[in-house]
């Protein structure tokens, strides 16, 4: 009985893995049950296997005689060490191109929305291309309507990256120099997180993402407001805010559709007080996390390519986190 109850809590903590906003045994995109359901079937064909082989080993070491006899002989052999291995990884092997082959459902789009991602050391730049062939450019997020496939282009500025959202898909790798393509296709709405799955350097831990899957008519009249210039910041410490920023450098790798802000080194900030987290999906997203990245970003996330501003009093420091959190 102390043994079940040693072992029952590190149970629940393995089962805590089997659920979750990045874990691929819940999923809820088209490829990654496909994934899901190929993986399963491997797992328990693997325990079979394994099962038989202990029964086997056990017949050997502790059976009669005759049992002994019996599975020494040359069909066992030939039939458990050749004839099986050959049959069942080439049926496995079928049935895994069939699953995942090209020319399954979430392979196709409608034409219509794409999404270029393109990893940077060590944030995701992300641009909506629309029907119209309209660019909207955003960051460190991605947004998805439901029972839509949308397809994801994805590259890198630097290094190489990889692309993974285990709730929606496998994983790709992001290669400078090359578009690699995939389908997302979700199928309930919910929030995602993905990671990038190739060691690039520095906080490669620290540069995650969200993705965020919204009805139709909601993602639609979300993208008509990310498409929107920014709104001028309101009350005095808003247009302070805004003030210092334009005024600190910060317009030099940023960009503020709307205003004198036209960086492009950095993420686009048009909208980020309406984003689900900062800095790659390292802080909430409130004005204390404003204020702590712009004064301790290499605190924060060390290596990373923005310098900590430690010029700012706490006044100021609030006025700025104020005017980026208008930014909705």
């Amino acid at each position: 009985m102390s043994i079940v109850r040693s072992i029952a809590p590190l149970a629940i903590l393995a089962l805590q893995g089997c659920a979750g906003i990045q874990s691929a045994l819940d999923p809820t995109g088209i490829e990654a049950e496909r994934i899901n359901v190929l993986s399963w079937l491997l797992m328990l064909f693997s325990t079979a296997v394994l099962v038989g082989v202990c029964a086997i080993a056990a017949a050997a070491l502790f059976g009669g005689d005759a049992l002994r006899a019996r599975i020494s002989g040359e069909r066992l052999v030939v039939g458990g060490g050749i004839i099986f291995p050959i049959l069942s990884l080439s049926l496995l092997l079928s049935y895994g191109f069939y699953l995942m082959g090209p020319g399954s459902p979430a392979a196709h789009t409608d034409g219509g929305l794409r999404i270029e991602v393109e990893g940077n050391r060590w944030w995701w730049r992300v641009t909506y291309v629309d029907e119209n062939g309209q660019r909207i450019e955003s960051a460190n997020e991605i947004r998805l309507p439901v029972g839509r496939p949308v397809e994801i282009a994805l590259t890198s500025a630097d290094v190489i990256h990889s692309f993974w959202v285990p709730k929606l898909a496998g994983k790709l790798d992001m290669i400078p120099g090359r578009t690699n393509r995939m389908t997302l296709d979700v199928t309930e709405a919910g929030i995602s997180r993905g990671q990038c799955a190739e060691y690039c350097g520095g906080p490669h831990a620290l540069m995650a993402f969200f993705v965020i899957a919204m009805p139709e008519d909601e993602f639609a009249a979300w993208l008509d407001h990310e498409a929107a210039d920014a709104q001028p910041p309101s009350g005095p410490a808003g247009g302070t805010g805004q003030a210092l920023f334009q005024s600190s450098g910060c317009i030099a790798c940023h960009r503020i559709r709307g205003t004198i802000a036209l960086g492009t080194i950095g993420p686009d900030l048009t909208h980020v007080g309406s984003r689900h987290s900062l800095a790659a999906a390292t802080l909430e997203n409130d004005p204390a996390a404003f204020a702590q990245w712009i004064r301790d970003s290499q605190h924060v996330k060390p290596e990373n390519l923005m310098p900590s501003f430690e010029i700012f009093t706490q006044s100021e420091l609030n006025e700025l986190a104020l005017y980026l959190d208008q930014l909705r």
